[in-house]
């Protein structure tokens, strides 16, 4: 895959016409995912502003640091025939925003751009009303083209390339600490430039959804969750989790562990175009429901994915949104008894046109070691 297929020209087009549609007058994007949506160019936060700005009528700009210049002109953003306005160090970038842009009304804001950024393009246009870029962006970003599929299916390869040496780290007597050095380290081998989280939690550690690492001593007979994911070098993520026992696992484990298994099949199959992402969150919550742990069930079945792990849409109840061809998200209940252990299985998932296309293929039977 090129940088066209992830990033294509058209894109700062489109986001020009939605920019218009949604009544804003212009975008600006500050370092962050939206800033590389648009334009692919993965600038450095830095306290000196970058900003690509988007005016809903007009030609677009990128206002840089001179410092930041070479390396501005040398990204994908160069292929979008834009004007790069370098400014120096005792300049105002954001007064010279405002100047170019003239009165405005309503300006969106990259998701992440900084406080100190939006405060200070606050003070540069007093009378505009600012908002969240992503509710301009959100329509392009949730509909993956097939460059960016491709993408997450080679990120959904990696990681699942990652999962198949788990077993081999895991063993009785080793910590978590130890045990996810060995996975972080395997990430980086398997093609991805960053490693995102990687979360080995063992024992009572399974029941907490987020716990990462510790000095916790994996002992025989645990259930240990694995979930991991990092970014390859085209910006795409991966997040797959699987769980493993070290030794014969509890009874009770083995029983609500094939409760998961089945609600998250369920989930995967209910995936195609028209249904609502609740009615997918639904499909897992009643398996795990009617089997007597939902109240274990303390989270969403899933998430967005693509230049970030979790984006737009959200698998949860109260989102009526329907599936599209292109959603990319992942599938992940999960079950957790406080104090004892837990369990989650977790593929991600592109919506086709007539079903759903897991993009993480390892077993998801209890794998022991």
């Amino acid at each position: 895959m090129t940088s066209e297929d992830l990033y294509p020209v058209s894109r700062l087009a489109a986001a020009q016409e939605a920019t218009a549609k949604a009544g804003l007058d212009a975008l600006l994007l500050t370092p962050g995912p939206d800033l590389r949506y648009v334009s692919g160019y993965e600038a450095l936060p830095l306290e000196r502003l970058t900003c690509l700005v988007v005016p809903a009528r007009g030609e677009s700009f990128m206002m840089v640091p001179r410092l930041e210049l070479p390396a501005a002109q040398a990204s994908p953003a160069a292929r979008l025939g834009l004007d790069f306005v370098a400014w120096d160090e005792t300049d105002d970038p954001y007064g010279v925003v405002a100047s170019r842009l003239g009165s405005v009304a309503k300006v969106g804001l990259a998701d992440r751009m900084w406080a100190m950024a939006s405060l200070r393009f606050r003070s540069a246009m007093p009378g505009a009303e600012q908002v969240l870029a992503g509710s301009v962006l959100r329509e392009l970003r949730m509909r993956k083209s097939p460059g960016e599929v491709a993408a997450l299916r080679e990120a959904g390869e990696a990681i699942d390339s990652v999962h198949r040496q788990v077993p081999q780290f895991l063993k009785a007597g080793r910590t978590e600490r130890e045990v996810g050095k060995d996975i972080h380290d395997a990430i980086l081998a398997a093609g991805h430039s960053t490693v995102d989280f990687v979360i080995v939690a063992s024992g009572p550690n399974g029941a907490s959804p987020h716990h990462e690492v510790s000095d916790r001593v994996i002992q025989e007979g645990e259930p240990v969750v694995v979930d991991i994911g990092g970014q390859l070098h085209n910006g795409y993520c991966s997040d797959s989790t699987r769980t493993y026992c070290v030794g014969e696992p509890p009874a009770d484990f083995v029983a609500y562990y094939e409760v998961l298994r089945r609600a998250q099949d369920a989930a995967c199959e209910a995936v195609r175009p028209g249904v609502t992402c609740e009615s997918i969150d639904a499909a897992a919550r009643t398996v795990i429901a009617e089997a007597g742990y939902g109240e274990h069930f303390i989270h969403r079945t899933g998430h967005g994915i693509g230049i970030e792990t979790h984006e737009e849409p959200y698998i949860v109840a109260g989102n009526t949104e329907a599936m599209e061809p292109g959603f990319a998200f992942s599938v992940e209940p999960g079950i957790y008894l406080q104090g004892r252990h837990g369990a989650r299985i977790e593929d991600i998932l592109v919506c086709t046109q007539d079903g759903g296309e897991r993009l993480n293929n390892t077993t998801r039977e209890l794998v022991i070691v």
